[in-house]
């Protein structure tokens, strides 16, 4: 496993593909949170908080993450050499979990200089230094554990086909219903129980909780449970793809 994390980091970094994605990702934050003007915009916002930031993160990284993910076993479909995981001393979960870290390694390297962003806004209140430490700690990892789901879709979606293009669209529609739709689909009955149970099958809900500084061991079990689904998938798809 830490041998194909290596690969998987050195692969980042020896192509466009880690600067681009830690360029983009704290170029698009950058500029909603910053530059343009509109309901991200924390001057326009008016609280010295980051609330703005993690509300345009999962949405920003949604789009990201495929983007990472797509290539890691499309690829080795399209070259023929997806066989070779099979006569590898390194075996299947290694192989899939090495992918895995290495994924959520270079999102974490993006999230770093965000850092800043907590420094900048805790300067901007009314009280220098007045910033809920605790509200902000919460919603990393409320981010950590979202990228994780996202990045285990990603993986399972590319093993689905040997385009990139497909797998990394398909990845998008997987981590857009399991982030978003539920939330849009308990639009659909009325207040009360049936609209929150709707709501807390997607990640959006418990995303929401963490974020809120609450570790509730139910959106930990959640996202866990998630993950290892969709790796558990990725897994499956591999040993019965055709050799």
């Amino acid at each position: 496993m830490l041998a194909i994390f290596k690969r998987e980091i050195q692969s980042f970094f020896t192509s466009p593909i880690g600067y681009l994605v830690i360029g983009l990702f704290l170029a698009l934050n950058g500029l909603f949170l910053w530059v343009f003007k509109g309901p991200f915009n924390i001057f326009d916002y008016g609280f010295a908080d980051l609330s703005n930031f993690f509300l345009l993160a999962p949405w920003v990284f949604l789009f990201l993450i495929p983007a990472i993910t797509m290539k890691s076993f499309s690829e080795e479909k399209k070259l023929g050499t997806l066989e070779l995981l099979f006569i590898k001393p390194i075996g299947i979960w290694q192989t899939v979990l090495g992918k895995f870290a290495g994924t959520i390694a270079l999102a974490l390297l993006a999230l770093v200089p965000t850092l800043l962003y907590v420094y900048s806004v805790s300067q901007l209140g009314t009280t220098i230094g007045n910033l809920d430490i605790g509200l902000v700690i919460g919603s990393y990892f409320g981010t950590f554990f979202l990228i994780g789901c996202y990045t285990a879709i990603g993986l399972f979606a590319s093993t689905l086909s040997e385009n990139q293009i497909v797998a990394f669209l398909f990845a998008i529609l997987g981590c857009f219903l399991l982030y978003y739709g539920f939330e849009g689909l308990s639009s659909l009955f009325p207040e009360g129980a049936t609209a929150v149970f709707v709501q807390e099958l997607g990640m959006q809900s418990h995303f929401d909780s963490i974020a809120r500084g609450v570790l509730d061991t139910r959106d930990l079990v959640y996202f866990g449970s998630l993950t290892a689904f969709f790796l558990f998938l990725t897994v499956v798809q591999l040993k019965n793809a055709p050799r």
